[in-house]
């Protein structure tokens, strides 16, 4: 039976009203594109009815376009440095973080004027943006086809660990593709926007997405159509990837292939390595037929012992995360009323087990985890092009580190906490440290640790035109700003004349992989160390400031003082610095108030200087007359 949309009068929108907006997993392994039709998120076939397409890219020898998906798949061991896969692991790095990826991955890196990545290619140079946006292209036709539309606008899912120079490779590549991106949303959340409306669930849930080429576990609270991330964590170099070139390492031990096969070899043992992992999640053996080269062949068997046995150690590398994003939320694995799966690598049934021995639950599967980022994506997709529906989602990411500037003494001011809500802006105030001071550098960081030499540094840009005065009379705002894609903009303003700076910060592309888990892994091992260079930095910056105002007195108005009583403030002075050079903190503290005390005569003898100075040649009535004046 047909069903009838029933409209007010004169307010039914024609058929050609409706806008389309798409949701795309740019996935490491596999990409899926979905969209909101009939009221119901899908994910849009092929011709041939395939749902995933897989994320490789073959450049070709004779100029034509390259080949996307099954057609690049089908060529990538006999052509490996023209077939680039698992692009998405070298988003937003650059050359010297390959190393860190694995020697094995069979393309040839170049270096070129800038700090991005390159991959040589039949077809010349190529950077992971581009060889991503030809995946989007694919999409974005195979979309437009289904639809019978052209379809410009998307959101985009990144998994919640890219960092800001990850996440701007992600918005370039779609650029690139002919595609406006409504918004970067986070995979683990676009999972839970699936389930969420899917069940309508209150309470927190856990999300554990394990993908190709990358792992991200959230924890988020739902309620009544609010998602908010309420921690998060990972790693963005662990995935199926790394469980293919464990059991290709294992092949080529048993089989006696040499550890530099060529690139066609190696390609060869990779997908083998997959087919053998994939239907290892259905049988609880294989057997193996593994071409050595050279008309040598090699038969065995790989069972699904063996490959818990292969895979283990990086399953529990996932779990080490999990335990740190429970912690910061503040909640145990007995408070979470659900978890999740995402990614075509919790498909193994070992992945499942130790997810559930870990959350004491059995997970959630019953959606494909393959699809189920894409439907999460389409459904946020819907709400931003504007298709109101009955019930709207309020959606509330966090950041993963720690956002702040550099402060006197090498110390970093956090303006903005890890794990806080975002979109968000925040401002603090700060001022100068010198006498007359026209200008300030602003040195934005990111980190948990104290120091500037522990964290990263994001951008620089100066403040300049600050109008000459005393230390410490300035006042100047500086504004921290983070969109909804995660991307951060900063702004300093002194806030008497007006006179403003800003940066947009868009990181050089060259990031190590495992930077932000070693960061947030270093912050906790180094809390009360740091805590306690911190505070001696603070003391001494205290004692060089109180020293540099003590000095400047004496050569304006020593007159002022007796013999003994410079004699003694001096001796004040020499202490301070002693104690200053040292590394005990407290010292430095009592030292301070030590000299403050002896100069307090001194301070009042200026201070009565001054307003005598100021009253010479001048009567009491002219000042009783200007009061009266003031309105």
């Amino acid at each position: 039976m047909a069903l009838f949309q029933i409209s007010e009068p004169g307010q039914s929108p024609a058929p050609h009203e409706r806008r389309y907006a798409v949701g795309i997993d740019l996935g490491t392994t596999n990409s899926l594109v979905a969209c909101l039709r009939n009221g119901v998120a899908e994910t849009l076939p092929d011709e041939s009815g395939r749902h995933l397409l897989p994320s490789v890219v073959h450049y070709r020898s004779n100029g034509k376009e390259p080949v996307v998906g099954y057609e690049a798949v089908a060529v990538a061991h006999e052509d490996p440095l023209n077939t680039i896969a698992s692009v998405k692991r070298l988003m937003g790095r650059g050359i010297e973080d390959v190393r860190q990826l694995g020697k094995s991955l069979p393309y040839e890196f170049i270096r070129g004027d800038t700090a991005m990545l390159r991959l040589r290619t039949v077809v010349g140079e190529r950077t992971p943006v581009e060889i991503s946006a030809e995946i989007l292209k694919k999409l974005k036709a195979r979309a437009s086809e289904s639809l019978s539309a052209e379809i410009t606008d998307a959101v985009i899912t990144v998994p919640a660990y890219f960092d800001d120079a990850q996440r701007q490779a992600t918005k370039d590549a779609a650029r690139l593709a002919g595609l406006t991106v409504l918004r970067l949303l986070n995979e683990p959340t676009a999972a839970a926007i699936a389930y969420g409306l899917d069940k309508n669930p209150q309470g927190v849930y856990a999300v554990y997405d394990l993908g190709g080429g990358t792992f991200d576990i959230s924890l988020l609270r739902l309620n009544r159509g609010i998602f908010e991330v309420i921690a998060t964590a990972g790693d963005s170099a662990l995935g199926g990837d790394d469980m293919d070139h464990a059991i290709a390492e294992w092949i080529m031990q048993q089989a006696n292939i040499a550890d530099d096969a060529d690139h066609r070899q190696m390609r060869r043992l990779l997908r083998d390595a997959r087919v053998a992992k994939e239907a290892l999640t259905r049988s609880e053996r294989v057997s193996l037929n593994i071409d050595c080269g050279k008309g040598n062949s090699w038969q065995g068997e790989l069972s699904r012992d063996r490959l818990n046995a292969l895979i283990d150690s990086l399953i529990d590398r996932t779990l080490s995360p999990s335990r740190r994003a429970l912690r910061d939320a503040g909640v145990t694995t007995r408070e979470v009323d659900g978890v999740v799966l995402v990614g075509g690598a919790t498909r193994i049934p070992r992945v499942r087990e130790k997810v559930a021995q870990f959350f004491g639950r059995e997970p959630l599967a019953d959606i494909d985890p393959d699809k189920v980022v894409a439907l999460g994506a389409a459904l946020q997709a819907d709400i931003l092009i504007g298709n109101k529906r009955e019930e709207e989602m309020l959606l509330l990411d966090v950041i993963p580190l720690s956002l702040g500037i550099e402060i006197m003494g090498g110390m970093v001011e956090k303006i903005i906490r890890r794990n806080t809500t975002i979109p968000v802006s925040k401002s603090q105030n700060f001022t100068t440290f010198k006498d007359g001071q026209t200008a300030l550098l602003i040195h934005v960081l990111q980190g948990e640790r104290e120091l500037v030499s522990d964290c990263r540094s994001l951008a620089r840009f100066e403040l300049r035109g600050i109008p000459p005065m005393t230390a410490g009379a300035a006042r100047i705002r500086v504004t921290f700003q983070i969109d909804a894609d995660g991307l951060l903009s900063v702004s300093a303003q002194e806030q008497t004349t007006g006179v403003a700076s800003s940066v947009v910060v868009k990181p050089s592309y060259g990031l190590t992989d495992s930077e932000i888990e070693r960061m947030l892994r270093e912050s906790i091992m180094h809390a009360s160390a740091d805590d306690v260079v911190r505070k001696l930095r603070e003391q001494q910056i205290d004692a060089d400031r109180l020293m540099e105002a003590v000095r400047a007195a004496l050569a304006a108005d020593s007159a002022l003082l007796e013999a003994k009583e410079r004699s003694d403030i001096e001796d004040g002075l020499k202490k301070l610095e002693a104690m200053r050079n040292g590394e005990d903190a407290e010292a430095i503290k009592q030292a301070i108030k030590s000299l403050d005390q002896t100069t307090q005569t001194f301070a009042q003898r200026r201070m009565d200087e001054n307003i005598r100075k100021a009253l010479a040649g001048h009567k009491l009535e002219e000042f009783d007359a200007a009061r009266d004046k003031t309105p």
